[in-house]
Parts: structure tokens; C-alpha cells; sequence
């Protein structure tokens, strides 16, 4: 685990949530021109520009360990790029300033802007690699899961655990081409199988979240969401294993001599403290952003060590990145 100067881990939240906070909700501010207009790019990029500029101003200094945006050639805070003002204080930084790009560029709900910090030197580093398989359940499942056993498998053993039948149970996967046989295994198998279209985190916290109305997630997704929802299952204590599945020609050839079979528990991919936030774009799980009495009022989502708060903010169009913004939480999905 990697030193974080002084800082407490009661000290890195502090010190770091409301700077993660800022760059969540100016980023969903910043998409909001772009929901329905087509264009996801676009609206990534406003979203990279917008976090970019918040986290310019964290204190101490953060480094980015994952990024979003090379896989799809898209606006990115790149790995190893380093943000904040300097100082004792250092961090690890997993983010994708936009997830849900093509969701957000066709204005339906699941769109979020979403950032983990934790630790320095206690976030696993990716490289080259851009996809990973993914199986992820919550706590009561533990010792229940394994992901190089077959679908079915996991599904009886999660029954048991949970005290469901496998058709009481339901599954989130994404609906890729590369899931269509999974997808049908389980739908064979009898469980209820939800397929969004895009939305990695989205689904996580489906399964991770008190009030959460799924029971696991399959498949294969991004890399970024992966070490992000890895930092909100250790606050949770949800159980997580996941291992590299590249999809692309140039990713498999960076990867060559790289063990793809090794299977990442959930303490490989984070083994510090670690917070998650998310704020709404378009709606879904968490609000989007609206306009209110010349007020943009944003909902975001904090989740830390065995919680979960929902952080409503109230910011003037002209003074949006004021740090003293008032906020209300509202406490309601505390665990």
C-alpha cells in the first residue's frame, strides 16, 4: 500500500471530496449542452475539459492511474497525467469524465460523470490494457463467485448464497455482440437478465447499492469502470474478480507475454482506502442537472467506506466553480 503524506484516510476523504465532488458536477454541467444532440465526443470532451480544470485545483497532488477515452479515441485525462496544486498530499486517480458517451449523445437515462480516488500507489495499473472481464456480486455472495468457472456454475452457487432460486435472480450485462452467447446461457439458465446498452459503473452500483435491485454483473467492459467499481465494492464490501480480456488487434499485440488467465481478486485492483463519486447526467440512478430560480442543482453520489450519500448542490450559472457552494445531502442510502 502506498503512503498518502500525513493523511488519514478519514484525512484523504477531507481533504479530496469536495474537490471530486466540484469535478463530477461541473463535468455534468458541462455535458448538458450535448444531451440529445448526437454527439458524444463532443460532450466527452466538454466533460474532460470541466474535470480537468476542478481537479487543477485539489490539494496536493494526484496522479491519473486510469483514464477513459484511448480505447474509443476520445478526450482523456491520460494515464500518468498529474493534477492538483502541489504538496504533501498524494493520490491515486482512476475517472472516465463521461461514461455513458453514446447514452448522453442520445439523451437517455444512465449517463454519469464519475471519478475514485484513493491511496498513492494502491490502485492497480492497467497499461496497455483496455478490457476486462467482470464478475461482480454483493458481500453475501462471497466465496460464492469465480470467474473462470462457467456461468451456470456462478449462478447456482450466488443462489445459494443470496437463499434464491436462479430464476429469482437478476443479471446485469451489457448488450455487445461479444455477450450474446452469455447472454443467452443465462437466459437458458432461467435468471432474469438486464442489457443496457452502455453504463459499466451504473450496472455495479445496481448490485452494489443498499437498495440495489440486481445480484450480479457479467461481462466484459472497460478497464477505467473496472477499477472504479472495484474502489466502491471494497466500500461496500461487495466481492469482485475480474481479469484481462482484450478486444482490439493493437490492444492483444501490447499485451503479448501478459498472463490473461490470471485472475484479479479485489484487493489486486485497489488495497487502500478509496472513495467513488458519480454525478447525473441524464437522469437514470442519479438525477440529472437541471435549472432551478437561476440555479444549476446537480445530484451526485459519494460512496465510502460502508456508505453511501446522495449530495444535492445548488450553483449559480456564474459562479460555478465556487468552492463554498451550498449543498444538502440528503443521507438516504447510508449503510
Amino acid at each position: 500500500m502506498g503512503e498518502s503524506g500525513t493523511a488519514s484516510s478519514a484525512g484523504l476523504l477531507a481533504q479530496l471530496e469536495s474537490t471530486a465532488l466540484a469535478a463530477t458536477r461541473e463535468a455534468a454541467i458541462a455535458c448538458q449542452d450535448f444531451v440529445g444532440r448526437g454527439d458524444g465526443k463532443a460532450a466527452d470532451g466538454a466533460a474532460t475539459n470541466a474535470m480537468r480544470a476542478e481537479l487543477a485545483s485539489a490539494p496536493g497532488t494526484g496522479r491519473v492511474i486510469i483514464g477513459e477515452g484511448e480505447k474509443d479515441e476520445a478526450p482523456m485525462l491520460f494515464n500518468g497525467e498529474c493534477v492538483g496544486e502541489g504538496g504533501a498530499l498524494s493520490f491515486d486517480i482512476a475517472v472516465d469524465p463521461l461514461e455513458g458517451t453514446s447514452l448522453c449523445a442520445a439523451g437517455m437515462p444512465g449517463a454519469l460523470t464519475t471519478i475514485a480516488i484513493a491511496e498513492a500507489g494502491s490502485l492497480w495499473e492497467p497499461g496497455a490494457a483496455f478490457y476486462m472481464d467482470k464478475l461482480l456480486a454483493r458481500g453475501e455472495a462471497r466465496g460464492a463467485i469465480d470467474i473462470t468457472d462457467t456461468p451456470e456454475a456462478n449462478l447456482e452457487r450466488v443462489a445459494e448464497a443470496l437463499g434464491k432460486a436462479v430464476t429469482d435472480l437478476r443479471v446485469i450485462v451489457l448488450d455487445k455482440p461479444r455477450h450474446e452467447e452469455l447472454i443467452e446461457r443465462l437466459h437458458a439458465a432461467g435468471a432474469h437478465v438486464s442489457t443496457p446498452s452502455e453504463g459499466d459503473v451504473g450496472g455495479a452500483l445496481q448490485v452494489l447499492l443498499p437498495r440495489g435491485d440486481a445480484d450480479l454483473l457479467m461481462g466484459i467492459g472497460g478497464t477505467p469502470e473496472g477499477v472504479m467499481t472495484a474502489c466502491a465494492a471494497r466500500a461496500l464490501g461487495g466481492v469482485m474478480q475480474s481479469r484481462l480480456a482484450p478486444q482490439e488487434d493493437d490492444e492483444k499485440q501490447a499485451l503479448e507475454g501478459t498472463d490473461l488467465e490470471r485472475v484479479l481478486e479485489l484487493e489486486d485492483m485497489v488495497d487502500g482506502d478509496s472513495f467513488f463519486v458519480a454525478t447525473g447526467v441524464t437522469g437514470g440512478l442519479v438525477a440529472a442537472p437541471r435549472r432551478e430560480d437561476g440555479w444549476n442543482v446537480t445530484e451526485s453520489m459519494v460512496v465510502a467506506a460502508g456508505s453511501v450519500k446522495r449530495v444535492i448542490e445548488h450553483t449559480t450559472a456564474t459562479e460555478r466553480n465556487a468552492k463554498d457552494s451550498g449543498h444538502a445531502t440528503d443521507g438516504g442510502e447510508d449503510s
